[in-house]
């Protein structure tokens, strides 16, 4: 093993913009087990008076989730969403043709709300642009937000919701520029139809925020042209566009899938320029931002086919190193792409394609839920941007590529500080030097890393803690410099503090 050095620089008045707390949400959709069997379990004696798991609801506060989408993803296409509001037992069992499975709607908008509001999330719900009509969308926002005395309000209060549930988020439907969407449209049909929808939800309620379907990967034969379009169409009528994606190492590449960041961050680029073409020949005022609101590893577990049951095993990923150390990467271009990209939704939160699985009494946190949990917590503030200087390697699929992914931020008002860096290299220890040039902190609080020597280790429910964010001692500040020694394959999270005022 060679002693790779490298100098990260760090300026806190070289900011990048202000970090939105959207970007740490989740997104829970009507596939798999999901919601039934990982939100909503009655049967299980870990379920609440409300039939919430008790150990999921935990689990998800300790990520301090900010925002969680729902109800989907493919099922949205084909849901009407009043199958899902009322007493339990006169709502319809369905035929849910997005994951071939059986949809019992026992758990619907109001149960919903009532899961954000326990783990102290904000709300974003879908409205269906694939059966549905942009009638039934506006009737949902009434539903959902307007004040009591108008038949859809109405109907909220006599389903023992009379407050309003204020619902600031709303996606005006799924990806529905890909023919396995129910409804599937093509970019002017579908741009047409949400600005229309967009409208009339407004009229409702001229306060709520839209989010207007953008791609649904960068493989797309109409990408990036269906984005242009869409917002051509819609862009004074929405605020934000969506971006999904799903990274996975199908070539068994390791080198190459460590540094993902590379796509990310050339699709965060790509569709950065396209917000930056519209506005300009719209000659607008109004700003629309990226949501990135489906992102995941996701390539081992494919099944989607719920064999006409209730809450199929479905897409129930196996996480292991590799791919924890490419979720620290996707959240650290969050934190260097915050200019632009202000919400973002791992896909999904439990079970389905989730680093959280259940079993009817127990609870396994995969190692995903590690550095997902550290970004979330620490970054607060301005994103920095930061100047790394090190090693780099070779990859198949990117070319060279620095060993180090690097982000930080800073929080004036507080004097708290963080730096995140994963360390790609599979062999390679790396001797790093931090340098603040402003800010530095007088003292580092904590240091956890995420690391092993095998990319292919995972937890299990024999070995629960084979892979955990474990604190390692925090180096002292000297000459407004720390070294820190980052090992092979790991992610290191550091907090520091300063005083303030």
């Amino acid at each position: 093993m060679h002693n790779y050095a490298a100098q990260i620089f760090i300026d806190i008045h070289r900011t990048i913009g202000a970090i939105s707390p959207l970007l740490f949400g989740g997104f829970a959709e009507h596939m798999g087990r999901c919601i039934y069997g990982g939100i909503y379990d009655p049967g299980s004696p870990l379920a609440d008076e409300r039939g919430f798991r008790t150990d999921v609801l935990d689990a998800l506060r300790e990520q301090q989730y900010t925002v969680i989408r729902y109800p989907g993803g493919n099922f949205l296409s084909g849901y009407n969403w009043l199958d899902g509001v009322g007493p339990k037992a006169q709502r319809p069992r369905r035929r849910e043709l997005a994951w071939q499975s059986i949809e019992t709607n026992q758990f619907g908008a109001n149960e919903f709300i009532e899961f954000c509001q326990s783990i102290n999330a904000a709300p974003m719900l879908g409205v269906n642009m694939g059966t549905g009509t942009i009638q039934e969308a506006a009737n949902l926002v009434e539903y959902c937000n307007a004040p009591t005395g108008s038949y859809f309000a109405d109907l909220r209060a006599q389903h023992g919701y009379r407050e309003p549930h204020k619902v600031k988020y709303w996606c005006v439907g799924n990806e529905m520029d890909g023919p396995w969407q129910i409804g599937h449209l093509d970019m002017h049909e579908y741009a047409n139809k949400a600005r229309e929808a967009a409208k009339m939800m407004r009229w409702h309620d001229p306060s709520i925020e839209l989010i207007l379907c953008g791609s649904s990967n960068d493989q797309m034969p109409t990408y990036p042209e269906w984005d242009r379009v869409a917002l051509e169409t819609c862009w004074e009528q929405v605020d934000y566009l969506s971006m999904h994606y799903y990274a996975g190492n199908r070539d068994d590449d390791t080198d190459s899938y460590l540094a993902s960041a590379a796509a990310f961050e050339a699709f965060v680029d790509t569709l950065a320029g396209a917000l930056r073409y519209v506005k300009a020949k719209r000659r607008s005022k109004h700003d629309v931002y990226l949501s990135w609101d489906e992102w995941q590893v996701w390539y081992k577990d494919r099944s989607g086919r719920g064999g006409w049951t209730e809450a199929p095993h479905l897409s129930e990923e196996i996480y292991n190193l590799e791919d924890a150390l490419v979720v620290a990467q996707w959240l650290n271009v969050f934190l260097r792409r915050c200019d632009v990209l202000k919400i973002a939704c791992v896909a999904q939160i439990v079970n389905v394609i989730s680093w959280l699985q259940t079993t009817p009494t127990g609870l396994l946190k995969q190692s995903s839920f590690y550095p997902f949990k550290l970004v979330s917590t620490l970054a607060r503030g301005h994103a920095l941007d930061v100047l790394a200087r090190g090693p780099h390697h070779a990859t198949a699929t990117y070319g060279d590529q620095p060993l180090l992914d690097v982000s930080a931020t800073y929080d004036e008002a507080t004097g708290q500080s963080a730096l995140f860096v994963v360390n790609r290299s599979q062999t390679e220890r790396v001797t790093t030097e931090i340098n603040w040039q402003s800010g530095a902190p007088t003292t580092i609080d904590a240091v956890w890393q995420l690391a092993g020597n095998d990319p292919k280790a995972a937890n299990s429910w024999e070995s629960p803690n084979a892979l955990v964010a474990y604190a390692v001692t925090p180096p002292s500040v000297r000459d407004a410099q720390v070294t820190l020694q980052l090992p092979p394959l790991s992610f290191t999270a550091l907090q520091g503090s300063s005083p303030t005022g």
